[in-house]
C-alpha cells in the first residue's frame, strides 16, 4: 500500500487488517472459480480467467455504461414509434377510449331529473 499512496499518507492499523481480510475474500472466491475446473493442475489461463473480474473492471463498468446507453436509445425509439402509431393509425369510425366524453342531458333529461 505504501508504494502506491502518497509519501505523506500514514495507514492506521485497522486499516492493513481490513485491506488483508477484503484480500482474503477475494482470494477465496477466485480459488471457489479455480475449483470449478475439473483439471488437477491449475494453469495459468484458468487463472487469468478467475481474476478477470478484478483485474478489468474498469473496461467492465465502461461495457455496462455503453448497453445501458444504448438500451435508453432502443427505449427512446419505442416510445417514438408507440405516439406515431396512436396519431397516424387510428380508424376513423372508432372512438378512442381517451377522446370519450360522456353525453350531456337534455333540457328534457335535466328537468325530469330536478322534479324527483
Amino acid at each position: 500500500m505504501k508504494q502506491n499512496l502518497d509519501s505523506d499518507k500514514m495507514i492506521r492499523e485497522r486499516v492493513k487488517v481490513e485491506m488483508n481480510k477484503f484480500l482474503g475474500d477475494i482470494l477465496k472466491q477466485v480459488c471457489q472459480q479455480l475449483n470449478e475446473y475439473p483439471y488437477t493442475t491449475i494453469e495459468y489461463e484458468m487463472l487469468k480467467e478467475s481474476t478477470y473480474p478484478y483485474t478489468n473492471i474498469k473496461r467492465i463498468n465502461q461495457e455496462k455504461e455503453r448497453i445501458l446507453l444504448h438500451l435508453n436509445a432502443i427505449k427512446a425509439d419505442c416510445d417514438a414509434l408507440a405516439m406515431d402509431v396512436q396519431k397516424t393509425l387510428k380508424l376513423k369510425d372508432v372512438v378512442d377510449e381517451d377522446e370519450f366524453t360522456p353525453l350531456s342531458m337534455t333540457k328534457q333529461e335535466e328537468d325530469e331529473e330536478v322534479e324527483e
